[in-house]
């Protein structure tokens, strides 16, 4: 890298939320570290975000004290709300983030920003997970870090390893471009930016680092988790309906052609298909409960799976199987209404066989048989569905490519 001649060339931005135990100390040493080693222009932006404890004060008298560090307040907790801000207000070339505790190794900061100040790359982001990455962390979190990255290949269909790592970059022009489209402003944002970059044919470079976890780390991980998993099945919801403009900013920024993202893997699918069954399980229980009283068990077990079958064969036909368009939508909804009826038959006779057990059923009784029976039923549909249903051949993914391939382009 060579000194910027025409302005900033890098801002760093440091999210934090009462960090008053290491914010001086961390940037005293990031500060340190930039002046000695990073030959571009350079800023430090400390972005608090809503801090109550002594974070503003130490924040406000760092700032005064360092050269090129600024500190920015925000009233709205959330990481992604202090990158958001920081991002958008600055005039630097390359904007990057980093964990106030630096657990990432300050050596891999310079080959993190030089893809993105010479221009080979948009994105740049720090991987824990690659061969040479060196990284030391209890087991508890490498098995979360690492389940989590596998769901969002498997499910996402996306080439990242590390979407969570504190330690990213991305060009001033093509955040501009993706924040609009980011709705996450807590943990998610860094996967939903990910993905929504990777979509849009973007060059997102990666590099190994060196990580030491922070003991102090206070975390929720089981609520970051959740969160994190109602993110995905929202992107997943937004790429499917169109509603985030992949194809225009890659018309702007892409590098890339943009094929249709692969079929789903087995994994994958299996995954989506839970989801999708999770919420109809959902619906056609409270539907039943409902409907129970005044219609009886035998007719309210058959409209509500009647209700639910048709959204479910839609929402699999498009999150599972990753089939959209009118190209046999209908032949398709008819054979879900087929492996609907089948689906009924081992329902009703459950119901039928647990009547013919106890006369006097009661509604729960009855709900925990059906929900029994459903989970068989369950497993005979994603079969059905995956190998006869939403089978896609050879000759029909051929086609797809043909269909979407620039004009002019040999095929090969």
């Amino acid at each position: 890298m060579t000194p910027s001649s025409w302005g900033l060339a890098l801002e760093i931005v440091v999210p934090v939320f009462n960090e008053e135990a290491v914010l001086e100390s961390s940037i005293k040493r990031l500060s340190e570290y930039l002046t000695n080693e990073m030959p571009s222009t350079w800023k430090i932006t400390i972005a608090d975000n809503a801090s109550t404890d002594r974070t503003p004060v130490i924040a406000a008298r760092l700032s005064e004290q360092l050269p090129h560090v600024d500190y920015r307040r925000l009233e709205a907790k959330g990481r992604g709300y202090a990158l958001r801000d920081a991002w958008g207000a600055s005039e630097a070339k390359v904007l990057a983030y980093l964990d106030v505790d630096l657990s990432t190794d300050l050596a891999a900061l310079p080959p993190l920003v030089a893809p993105l100040l010479s221009g080979h790359s948009d994105i740049s982001i720090g991987t824990r997970l690659g061969q040479s990455s060196r990284v030391s962390r209890g087991p508890k979190r490498e098995f979360i870090s690492r389940s989590y990255n596998l769901l969002l290949r498997r499910t996402m269909q996306v080439g990242f390893s590390d979407a969570q790592c504190g330690f990213k970059a991305i060009r001033n022009d093509v955040a501009r471009r993706l924040l609009p489209h980011v709705e996450d402003n807590g943990w998610f944002f860094d996967t939903e930016l990910l993905i929504i970059a990777e979509r849009s044919g973007l060059r997102i470079h990666e590099i190994p680092v060196d990580w030491v976890d922070d003991p102090d780390s206070r975390v929720d991980i089981r609520q970051t988790a959740l969160d994190d998993i109602r993110g995905m099945v929202r992107v997943a919801g937004s790429l499917v309906k169109g509603s985030i403009p992949v194809q225009a900013i890659y018309a702007e920024l892409g590098r890339r052609p943009i094929v249709p993202p692969g079929r789903p893997s087995f994994f994958g699918q299996v995954v989506r298909f839970g989801l999708v069954g999770a919420v109809s399980t959902l619906a056609f229980a409270l539907l039943y409960m409902v409907l129970q009283g005044p219609l009886g068990a035998q007719q309210a077990n058959f409209l509500s799976l009647l209700l639910t079958a048709v959204g479910n064969t839609a929402a699999n036909r498009r999150f599972t199987f990753g089939i959209s368009g009118p190209d046999k939508l209908f032949t398709q909804q008819v054979q879900g209404l087929i492996v609907f009826l089948l689906a009924w038959g081992i329902t009703s006779s459950s119901l039928w066989m647990l009547h013919s057990v106890n006369l006097d059923a009661t509604a729960n009784m009855e709900l925990l048989t059906l929900t029994a029976a459903n989970v068989l039923a369950t497993l005979m549909r994603f079969v059905l569905l995956r190998i006869w249903v939403f089978r896609v051949r050879r000759r029909d993914e051929q086609s797809v490519v043909l269909a979407l391939r620039p004009a002019g382009q040999s095929v090969r």
